[in-house]
């Protein structure tokens, strides 16, 4: 079993330090100039908007990583079970610090198996592919905290870009992601794990993607429905003009 590097923690104390200072700093001072709204809102409101920028920014800046591992990475793409994990180590290193800065000490689990034992690199990296939505789900809450009504342009957009993103990310992904794990088993590397993990990486990417099918319905229910409000809106409007003229 391997011990965690020191360039490893030093990537997540360091993680954990810039998404403080986003949390306090950086975040306030720049939504107090570019959006005059964000004066308007109650502590509690800026807390919960300080929080989402930074839950923006660190979905940004793994996601993008994850992307690049994906693509460039070719050690883990050979061996997806034990292949070298430096880079995707130092992702969830990043996500680690920022889990812990978010309070969310408990996901750090995930992180201590995969930092001392380097197993399952390719899976822990296309987890953490999901993060792409993220965005698209604070720019909603943004956009209702500024009072943007559902129905307005940039809501219908976002509203559209987060239905599709969370599909491509956390849906059609998936089988690629049980293509690959199907390719696993049986094989030396498989047997290597021990028991425990393998139930676990089983059982927990089967639950994950349950609840993604779940959350994928509900989204695409609320955004058909917005939709064709949308469109009943406008219809309306139009009829309105047509008579009025």
């Amino acid at each position: 079993m391997e011990t965690l590097s020191l360039q490893v923690l030093m990537v997540v104390t360091g993680s954990f330090l810039g998404f403080q200072w986003l949390f306090h700093r950086g975040s306030p001072w720049v939504s107090e100039k570019l959006c005059k709204g964000f004066l308007r809102l109650s502590p509690t409101q800026r807390t919960e908007w300080n929080s989402r920028a930074v839950s923006t920014v660190h979905a940004l800046v793994v996601g993008l990583f994850c992307l690049y591992i994906y693509i460039f990475d070719e050690p883990i793409q050979k061996d997806p079970v034990w292949g070298d994990a430096t880079l995707v180590k130092l992702n969830v290193a990043v996500t680690s610090g920022y889990l812990i800065s978010d309070l969310q000490g408990y996901c750090v689990l995930f992180f201590v198996l995969l930092q001392s034992q380097g197993i399952l690199p390719y899976f822990a990296n296309f987890r953490l592919l999901s993060e792409f939505s993220t965005p698209f789900v604070n720019q909603r809450w943004f956009f209702y905290m500024l009072g943007y009504h559902k129905l307005s342009k940039p809501s219908l957009v976002n509203g559209v870009a987060m239905a599709f993103t969370f599909f491509l990310v956390r849906i059609a992904v998936i089988p690629g992601y049980y293509s690959h794990m199907y390719s696993v088993f049986g094989t030396d590397h498989f047997y290597r794990l021990p028991l425990g993990g393998r139930s676990a990486w089983v059982i927990s990417s089967v639950s994950l993607d349950v609840m993604n099918i779940m959350w994928m319905r509900r989204i695409i229910r609320g955004c058909l429905k917005v939709l064709r409000s949308a469109w009943s809106r406008k219809t309306g409007t139009e009829m309105e003009t047509r008579k009025t003229d």
